[in-house]
């Protein structure tokens, strides 16, 4: 299957193009990117609505400006959370003074957002959040008491939305609540970096303390629900453009095994031969489900197709270049231990593409058990 691009689509990635030309050269402060992308209206393309700041796109044209985005080598987003989680959410199941309050922001791209769904054990199990959230005498403000971890972006957010539980007593996912809580509450919230593999901190754990919440999405009690629905928002056109950055980096490993020789290895020609198959046929299987095909396994098997793949190509990227993939590129010192190219950073960072976003087990156990109709897995007690 693929897309028939007509002349509107073509004159929409000429205008996109242009415009990524002139302005993604050289940019490095993010927030100010956001706003750049917010001024030009490119934030919300895929909305379905109007009348907050965003452009009205056609699904077709959504893939178009993903495409281009990608191939341009403009900086990577930091609104991307708030414009293609909690926005779709709010459209969803939010009330119009919500949607009136934070969706022009996250246009603009003068918020920013982070997702406060796991905790120390509750991860991949997240019904077994503790997060708590008790409400004040005066029925609309709550006070966020727990813990979050992996909570990408934090350390650079305006707002949190937290999945906690407002009624004492509830185990599971009943009794929890999707929180809009504001991150700029000193003494009440707390932000850690995670230092990674890879040497950077894009993961954070965050420390509730009484926190101030004073919006609850879709009603309390009903968070299981919202944040569910959250979670089939992580797939969709953004997957293509994943996709055209695999695809460089394809491109990449397949160059430094010309350079190294390692394409002489038939073993080596069989793998690199295999990823580019399989990156043909998760492109393929992302435009089946592009439009909603109604399957309730399709962002399960998606997350499997690419996590793997991309874990395997970090593999190959260090493998294809032999003993040189354990030099750095730049001297040792003190103050930078070490530094790293792309294909080592791709390697690293690679290791967690299987956990998180759900582990590999957790989006087996999904098909099984919604797909398949396979006996539940037994859960501990919480």
């Amino acid at each position: 299957m693929d897309f028939d691009f007509g002349p509107e689509d073509d004159a929409f990635r000429s205008e996109a193009r242009a415009w990524l030309a002139v302005r993604a050269d050289g940019v490095s402060d993010r927030r100010t990117w956001e706003r750049a992308l917010g001024a030009a209206g490119w934030i919300g393309l895929g909305w379905g609505e109007d009348g907050y700041g965003n452009r009205r796109a056609t699904l077709t044209q959504q893939v178009v400006w993903a495409e281009e985005y990608a191939r341009s080598g403009a900086p990577a987003r930091s609104g991307h959370i708030g414009e293609n989680l909690l926005a779709p959410t709010l459209l969803a199941h939010g009330t119009d003074e919500q949607r009136s309050r934070f969706l022009p922001p996250i246009a603009a791209g003068a918020e920013l957002w982070c997702q406060g769904y796991s905790e120390p054990g509750a991860g991949s199990d997240l019904a077994g959040v503790r997060t708590a959230a008790v409400p004040e005498p005066d029925g609309r403000t709550y006070r966020v008491t727990g813990q979050k971890i992996w909570t990408s972006l934090a350390h650079e957010a305006d707002w949190c939305f937290v999945l906690a539980r407002t009624e004492p007593g509830s185990v599971r996912h009943h009794g929890l609540s999707f929180l809009l809580v504001p991150m700029d509450q000193p003494g009440r919230i707390e932000v850690r970096p995670i230092r990674q593999m890879t040497g950077t901190a894009d993961f954070n754990e965050v420390f509730f303390d009484g926190a101030r919440a004073e919006h609850v999405v879709g009603g309390a009690g009903n968070g299981w629900r919202v944040a569910m629905s959250l979670l089939g928002f992580e797939r969709g056109v953004s997957t293509l453009a994943q996709q055209i950055g695999f695809a460089e980096e394809l491109d990449a490993v397949v160059r430094a095994a010309m350079e190294s020789g390692a394409v002489r290895d038939p073993v080596v020609r069989e793998r690199l031969v295999r990823q580019w198959a399989e990156l043909r046929t998760m492109r393929w299987n992302a435009l089946r489900t592009l439009g909603g095909s109604g399957d309730a396994g399709a962002p399960s098997v998606a997350k499997l197709l690419w996590a793997g793949w991309h874990q395997r190509l970090g593999e190959l990227a260090v493998l294809v270049r032999g003993a040189a993939a354990g030099v750095g590129p730049a001297d040792w010192s003190a103050s930078e231990p070490y530094e790293l190219d792309a294909a080592q950073h791709l390697f690293l960072f690679s290791r967690a593409d299987t956990i998180y976003g759900g582990s590999d087990q957790i989006q087996r156990t999904i098909i099984a058990e919604r797909v398949l109709g396979l006996p539940r897995e037994p859960k501990g007690a919480v």
